[in-house]
Parts: structure tokens; sequence; C-alpha cells
């Protein structure tokens, strides 16, 4: 019989308190961001009205936080009920990423303090794709709360709530299919937006929103795999080896669907010569993709994905690539324009890794005070 637990054992460790002194460098400098402005901290120009902040923290970040919504689908959509004692905590960090992800874009507005207009309709610009990415991950952190809220309830003993809560869970989970669906894409359709800034190996007029869709749910799986290899290791748990085995099947598809449609683009767009080039873009594209190859080729191997050893390997490489994937498409290869350049600044790069340090942080706490990682009941 399976339940779920809290993980017994003290949240004050050595290396909660190494987060936490990150994560209070990293608020520092983001107040100073607050009260003395977007330039007291940042290299942010003209040319580069976007960073590390909003690339890393809502355009990877929210990808990193696909976990949730790629079990969605294998769970719910096509019934594999074997795969839920991964649900829980992959929710769990679907939530903290999601949630980061609008802080992160709230805190990476020039007029913070105007954030309020994008839920009024009379401002609503219906030619932005922007405004579609920030309702739908407005919405989507709302339904992964209520997707969590389980954990809660069982933890407080709220039964009646969980019971009304379990009626409505077809349309939660219905929407947290749709939602991450709609804005993971409209992701690529910002590419698209942006026309001849982004680089013509990263361009495609036609397939952006499926690459960008790709990824997520690419990125989504490998994040699995990858939490629940470290918490395994971390709290001393079983490791579901055999889940994970499965799941592999379903991401050698989606890597040669992915690695078919971005070869594909280039050919008939004519942009080999691009490819060919080996400069600097090019060069990242050739990382990009042996990143995204050398996982397929572990993973087509059946022994390779009976060992969690080489499924970590692979997950690691997948998220490395899909990062890599999203930072060059809307960061290292951007041609805003002659004269301008943009590198992060210190306090953009703690800010960043404070937020990373407090996601880790509420994760550890949530897994030691309320029922979210399986157990097995003899």
């Amino acid at each position: 019989m399976s339940t779920h637990k809290a993980l017994p054992g003290r949240i004050l460790s050595l290396p909660f308190l190494v987060f936490l002194s990150i994560f209070l460098v990293g608020m520092y400098f983001l107040m100073q961001r607050f009260v003395f402005g977007m330039g007291e901290v940042s290299n942010l120009n003209g040319g580069f009205s976007w960073g590390i902040w909003v690339v890393y923290d809502v355009v990877i970040g929210s990808a990193l936080a696909c976990g949730g919504y790629a079990l969605a689908f294998t769970v719910y959509v096509f019934n594999k009920g074997k795969y839920h004692p991964l649900v829980r905590p992959a929710v769990l960090a679907s939530l903290l990423g999601y949630g980061l992800a609008g802080f992160g874009a709230f805190f990476d507005m020039g007029r913070w303090w105007q954030f309020y207009n994008i839920f009024l309709p009379n401002n609503w610009n219906f030619n932005s794709v922007m405004l579609e990415v920030g309702l739908c991950v407005t919405a989507y952190i709302f339904v992964l709360a209520l997707e969590f809220a389980p954990a809660f309830l069982e933890k407080i003993g709220a039964k009646g709530l969980l019971k009304v809560l379990n009626k409505l869970l077809f349309l939660i989970v219905a929407l947290g299919i749709l939602l991450p669906t709609m804005h993971q894409s409209s992701l690529g359709s910002l590419l698209i937006a942006m026309g001849h800034k982004v680089h013509p190996l990263w361009q495609s007029m036609h397939l952006q929103p499926l690459l960008a869709l790709l990824t997520a749910l690419i990125m989504g799986f490998s994040i699995v795999i990858f939490e629940g290899s470290f918490s395994a290791v971390g709290f001393k748990e079983k490791l579901q080896t055999h889940l994970f085995k499965n799941l592999s099947k379903v991401i050698i598809w989606l890597l040669l669907i992915f690695l078919v449609a971005r070869f594909a683009t280039i050919i008939f767009q004519g942009n080999i010569s691009h490819l060919l080039s080996f400069d600097t873009n090019s060069l990242l594209f050739i990382l990009e993709t042996a990143l995204f190859t050398v996982p397929l080729l572990i993973l087509l191997s059946p022994a390779n994905r009976s060992q969690g050893s080489r499924l970590l390997i692979a997950a690691v490489c997948m998220l490395l690539a899909g990062s890599l994937y999203r930072f060059n498409a809307f960061l290292f290869t951007l041609n805003p324009g002659v004269g301008y350049s943009y590198f992060p600044s210190a306090p953009e790069i703690m800010v960043t890794l404070g937020l990373i340090s407090f996601e880790i942080m509420a994760y550890i706490v949530l897994v030691r005070t309320l029922p979210v990682l399986h157990h097995e009941k003899t």
C-alpha cells in the first residue's frame, strides 16, 4: 500500500545554512533594485532590456518547473497511474519554480509598482505575446497551488475540503495541462516576434512554438528524474528507477521529434551556411545539439535505462541542453543592433542565485513538514 509522508529530520542543516546565506546576499541586492532602480544593480540597456533575470528566472525557470506539467500528461491524460508516486513532489517543484518565475517577471519590471495593470482588462494589448504569457503564468501558479493543496489539507486533517477538492480534480488538471501548453508555446512565438534579432540558427517562422513546447516537456521529464534521484540520495529514500526507466521511453520520442524538427527548419530555411561557419554562434549550436544527442544515445540502450546513474547523466544533459537552447535564443546569440553589449553584473547573478537558494530551502522545509514524498506502507 502506498501513501505520502513528511520526512523526519532537522531542517537547519549545514547545506540549508549555506543556501540561506546566499539568499540573504541576493535579497540585499534585490532591495537595492527596488529602492534605487534597475540601473543601480544591473547592466541592462536599451538593446538588452532583458538580461539574466528574465531569461533564467522566467524563460528557463518556467521550463525547469514543468515536471508537474509533464507528469499531468502521463498520469491523467494517458492514464498511467503507476507514475502517481512522482506527481506530488513534481507539483511542489513546479509550484516553487513558477512562483519564482512570476516573481522574477515582477522585479524585472521597470515600474514594478504598476504591476497590477496586467490584470486590468482595459489595459490589455491583445497583440502582445507577453500578455498571454503573463496571464497564463499567473493563472497556472494558482492551479499548481490547488494541485498541491491536498498535501496541506492532509496535514491539517481537513477531510471535508480534501473531498471537495478531489471532486474538482478533473477541472484543475485540465487547466494544469492547458495553461502551460499555451504559455510555453507562446515563448516560441515571442522569438518569432523578435524577428531578425534572433540568430537564424534559432529562428523559425513556422515551428518555433513547437520547439519551445518540446523543450519544456523534455526539461519537465528530465527534472522529475533529476529531483527524484537527488531526493533519494539526500533524504535516504528509495530510488524510483523502474519508474524513471519507463519515463525515458517517452523522452526518446520527444528528443527525436525535437532534433528532426530543428534540423528540418535549418535546412528548409537555407541556414546550413550558418551551421558550417564555425563561429561562436555555430559552436554554441553544436554544443547544444551534442547535449541533446548524448542523452538520446544513452536512453536508446535498454541496459542504460535500467541504471539510475546513467538516467541521471541523461537527465543532467537534457536540462543543460534545454537551458542552453533558451539562453542561446533569447540572450547569447541575440543581435539587438550595433553598439549594444551585455554581461550580467555581480548583483544580477547574486539575485538569481539567491532565488535558486530560496527555492531549494522551501523544498526542504515543505518535504520535511508536509506529506510530499512517496512512501510504501507494509
